[in-house]
């Protein structure tokens, strides 16, 4: 597999190679169906920028997760035959990841990629269940005219027969409420019950999770005024320690995870802050993973 032209975290050639990598970046530079606030093309170059300002240490796991190998693809390249081509080559891409070994890692890019993962996993481990970080329900059937719409990817996991379950969502159409009213493969958190009950939500959502696990992360999860750099910035969202509690009693759980993605950065000019929340949310969420490994 070909390498970007500058690593994840800036880690030399020795940790950053194909061959000795357990972790494998797959950027997703593509915003063909961004809607308000477009840019999220430019977010895993952001990201990707901003992490080399990182301090390697992860001081919670105490760890050095970079010594574990970081490889960093070429970029999903923008298809001029529409959104299927181009999530054929995230499928193929991951497929690819998956089969020599390695853990899928998606920096995007609007949040129609995760369907590409979804699909490949699907395939290679056959049950899935997705844990979808996001604002929005994104159970639209149809949006803009095409199925394959950022605003319908959470009605895409699920039709791909993958159980799903929602947290922080705090926006969606009346079409929305009344789908997630009669799905039984849904089950969804609201922004509010985080804010309200954390300690026990999370709870929730960990018991509602098992076997192989895939965590999707639309940016605008979190509250404005920590990542303002997203398509539609949605008011109530979560704090970075709210996320992270979160997502470390998920990652450490009894329950496989197979592959995360991080989607929707529409980085702001001169406003590095949200670029460098992403790569940093990337980081730790792999050292968590390297630490359960050698934990194991």
């Amino acid at each position: 597999m070909k390498q970007y032209s500058v690593s994840f975290g800036g880690i030399p050639d020795k940790y950053s190679s194909w061959k000795n990598s357990a972790f494998a970046i797959i950027p997703f530079p593509i915003d063909a169906t961004t809607t308000y606030q477009s840019g999220a093309r430019n977010g895993p170059k952001a990201i990707i920028e901003a992490s080399s300002h990182m301090e390697l240490f992860d001081e919670e796991n105490k760890i050095e997760p970079y010594r574990a190998g970081i490889f960093t693809s070429t970029e999903i390249p923008l298809s001029t035959t529409g959104p299927i081509t181009v999530l054929k080559q995230v499928e193929r891409r991951v497929r690819s990841v998956v089969k020599a070994g390695k853990f899928p890692i998606i920096l995007g890019g609007e949040h129609t990629g995760t369907c590409g993962a979804v699909a490949a996993l699907r395939k290679k481990y056959g049950e899935l269940t997705v844990l979808q970080l996001d604002a929005h329900a994104d159970m639209r059937e149809v949006y803009l005219g095409t199925k394959w719409n950022h605003a319908c990817v959470g009605r895409r996991i699920v039709d791909s027969g993958a159980k799903l379950v929602q947290v922080g969502i705090r926006s969606m159409s009346e079409e929305e409420e009344r789908f997630l009213k009669k799905s039984e493969n849904i089950k969804t958190f609201f922004a509010s019950e985080v804010k309200s009950n954390l300690g026990d939500v999370t709870k929730g959502i960990v018991g509602d999770l098992s076997g192989n696990v895939y965590i999707t992360i639309d940016l605008d999860v979190f509250d404005t005024g920590i990542m303002p750099a997203v398509g539609t910035p949605e008011p109530g969202g979560l704090s970075w320690f709210e996320a992270i509690d979160i997502l470390r009693d998920v990652v450490l759980s009894n329950c496989s995870i197979v592959g995360f993605d991080i989607m929707e950065l529409a980085p702001i000019p001169g406003m590095v802050a949200p670029d460098f929340l992403a790569a940093k949310l990337c980081y730790r969420m792999m050292g968590w993973l390297q630490a359960k490994r050698e934990e194991n």
